[in-house]
């Protein structure tokens, strides 16, 4: 795919801009001042194979897909074209009335998974330090916090995978939960397939017979919203069938007296009438689950995205813990972190309660260390603020005016025609993005951004590899960075330092942040990065020559003053785990039904998830002709049985209809969904848009929305 644009002569390696694989591919500037997307084979993720969406990533490079002019509204109420002096005095004029009436607070900030480590770091430090406000979370609450909150409970750390996919190949048994990357993240399917040639199983749970679950060994087929039934019947069978690792239980791990109590009340008749999932197939997946000498359990959102999210993953961990697969060679539990950023997004500040590093924001010396970086007060820097559900819907109330950076909400959110409205109610919404969204469609300033083949910065990827995307074209005129908007917007605000445009000099002050946290990669430059084909974190610093080793905010070099470079670490808890004492905890969990079960009224469950030729919201890839062809629209899948009640014949118009509003959306008919669910995917504005329908009933602890699981009904629509 190619596209227009002045660029430098040479073949640029860099990174795809859309899932967490973040693969390899090389830009080749060819004639007539465009870019070739082609294979990367040095990178060691995907070793060359791309999906479809990345092989067209540089169409919505092109001037006729993105936007190349802010816009501003003007008085008839149309976006029209303006410079960027006038759009950036609007946002500023805007924000410093809004904080004068009403108080720091009812600022908003709404950020992106998708952002690279730097932009993420930067929008952070923007909102606390330039602005003030608490109120400021991103996206990646809805995709991947559930099992970062279980993860951290259990091991004292969370890293969506602890270990790289090249160990998963080597293993003997996956159970894959929720996840369906043959259509989400292509290239890794790989990973599985070789698994199994390699005489190894794999167990796909997942309600929908899904491409992937086409590869599996065993698919089992819960009923939405009942995986932590399934984890806890399974840890049921290990206890009575004398599988646990008493060994290893006693030695790395705690808690599991309670654990194991809980899940007794989880007997295998019991689970199979929660989820359908009959006691031979429990049996049978306990033991290719047991039966090798290593195993992991790899989750996505089909777990994640539910309101009991965070016990369900921690189950799934229980049921790693038990059998002692985690923190052993080639076993373990792991996240496949979705969005292109999802991992480094999380860890360096833009997330409501935390700062970089991975720290916490209610940490006293967390605070102090990051202000000390910030060169600010640390008793100035606000608390914890609302997550990322909570604070769209404060939107017109407590929150006056927002500030958008690299997300769509109005697409993506759950209850999203209630989310439209709070934008709408809004007494000013600014939005930086590369296209005209849904979300930037309702805004009083647009800035264009941008894109990936435009800028250097970094990512980290679902294997906590932080990588190096490089700039191979010069922006179109009239589009900028969104460092450079930061800059422009805190110099404004009264804050002429701290924000440096260079994305490297981001970085180096990121490194320093980070120091010391959880997620240190102070150890990390950009010279590493492009050399080492990425590196994973924790990565600190070496100590210099006169250090005493005691960790400080010094940034290093990442080569060190005679002393070797840290390694970074691809795989964690080899020798203990991240907790005080370096004991894995055991988390006791109890299965609870969803926040809404079907009815009389609501008689079928809806799941939600992706297509393998459409993206999150679909801002972007809903711009690429090969794209669309491929998956044009959104449609209902549903079993024969339920479209024969309904008297649907395939292609049929159906209506879904929950307590929240209607999707309409042509049928698709299949034997590989359950009888008494449908699926949506959640790519499409307008009257096919799945999130209209969707629950925003939230984790209690990692505030995730419930997306895979809400009561509807679903009828027939005369055309």
């Amino acid at each position: 795919m190619q596209s227009t644009g002045t660029h430098d002569p040479a073949t640029t390696p860099t990174h795809c801009p859309y899932c967490a694989l973040q693969c390899g591919m090389n830009l080749t500037p060819v004639e007539g001042g465009t870019v070739e997307v082609s294979e990367r084979a040095d990178f060691p993720v995907n070793r060359g194979a791309l999906c479809g969406k990345g092989r067209t990533a540089a169409a919505v490079l092109a001037p006729g897909a993105r936007l190349t002019s802010p816009l501003v509204r003007s008085g008839d109420g149309a976006l029209v074209p303006a410079g960027w002096d006038e759009a950036l005095d609007r946002i500023a004029g805007n924000l410093e009335r809004t904080r004068a009436r009403y108080g720091a607070d009812a600022l908003g900030v709404f950020g992106g998974g998708g952002l690279t480590n730097e932009k993420a770091y930067a929008l952070g430090k923007f909102a606390r330090v330039v602005l003030g406000t608490s109120q400021i979370d991103y996206n990646g609450r809805f995709c991947m916090s559930s099992a970062a909150a279980a993860g951290t409970r259990a091991f004292g750390l969370d890293r969506g995978l602890p270990f790289p996919l090249e160990d998963v190949p080597r293993t003997g048994c996956v159970i894959l939960v929720g996840s369906n990357p043959a259509e989400t993240m292509p290239p890794s399917l790989r990973y599985f397939t070789e698994l199994r040639e390699n005489g190894g199983t794999l167990i796909v749970v997942d309600p929908r017979r899904t491409k992937t679950a086409e590869q599996a060994d065993l698919h089992l087929a819960p009923r939405p919203g009942t995986d932590l039934a399934l984890a806890l019947g399974m840890l049921h069978l290990v206890v009575a069938e004398g599988r646990v690792d008493e060994a290893y239980v006693e030695e790395r791990t705690s808690g599991w007296e309670e654990a194991r109590a809980a899940a007794m009340a989880h007997w295998p008749e019991h689970v199979e009438r929660i989820t359908g999932v009959s006691v031979p197939e429990l049996r049978e997946a306990v033991r290719l689950f047991c039966a090798p000498e290593a195993a992991m359990v790899l989750t996505a959102r089909g777990p994640e995205q539910q309101a009991k999210g965070t016990d369900t993953v921690g189950a799934w961990i229980n049921l790693c813990l038990a059998t002692g697969r985690a923190g052993r060679p080639l076993s373990g539990y792991g996240c496949l972190t979705g969005q292109g950023n999802g991992q480094g997004g999380r860890e360096h500040g833009q997330k409501a309660d935390q700062l970089p590093g991975y720290r916490r924001l209610t940490d006293p010396a967390a605070r102090r260390h990051v202000a000390g970086v910030w060169g600010v007060d640390p008793d100035s820097l606000p608390g914890p603020g609302r997550s990322a559900y909570e604070l769209l819907d404060a939107l017109g109330t407590d929150v006056r005016s927002l500030l958008v950076m690299g997300s769509n909400p109005v697409v993506s959110a759950p209850r999203a025609a209630h989310v439209e409205e709070r934008l709408r109610s809004l007494d000013f919404l600014a939005v930086c993005d590369v296209v005209l969204s849904e979300t930037a469609q309702l805004a009083d300033v647009v800035l264009p951004v941008t894109q990936w083949a435009e800028e250097t910065g970094t990512t980290t990827s679902l294997e906590g590899r932080v990588l190096l995307r490089r700039r191979a074209l010069t922006p179109p005129d009239g589009v900028r960075g969104d460092l450079e908007v930061l800059h422009g917007l805190a110099g404004r605000l009264g804050v002429e330092k701290g924000f440096p445009t260079d994305p490297e000099e981001v970085f180096e002050e990121l490194r320093r942040a980070s120091a010391g946290g959880p997620a240190d990669y102070s150890g990390i430059d950009y010279r590493r990065l492009a050399q080492e084909n990425g590196v994973f974190w924790p990565c600190p610093a070496p100590p210099a020559p006169d250090d005493t080793g005691a960790t400080d905010s010094g940034v290093g070099t990442g080569t060190g003053t005679g002393t070797a470079p840290h390694p970074g670490t691809p795989r964690l808890f080899l020798d203990r785990f991240a907790t005080d004492d370096g004991r894995a905890r055991f988390v006791p969990v109890a299965h609870r039904p969803s926040a809404e079960e079907p009815d009389d009224e609501y008689p079928v469950l809806l799941t939600t998830g992706r297509v393998v030729s459409q993206y999150q919201s679909g801002a972007q890839t809903r711009r690429v002709a090969e794209l669309n062809a491929a998956a044009p629209g959104p449609f209902v899948e549903l079993h024969p049985r339920l479209a024969a009640r309904l008297g649907a014949a395939e292609g049929d118009p159906l209506a879904v209809v929950s307590r929240r509003g209607r999707a309409v959306a042509p049928a698709r008919i299949t034997t590989g969904i359950r009888p008494d669910t449908v699926f949506m995917p959640f790519h499409w504005p307008g009257e096919g848009r799945a999130n209209t329908l969707t629950n925003p009933a939230l984790d209690p602890t990692s505030r995730m929305p419930e997306f895979k699981v809400c009561a509807v009904r679903v009828e027939t629509v005369t055309p």
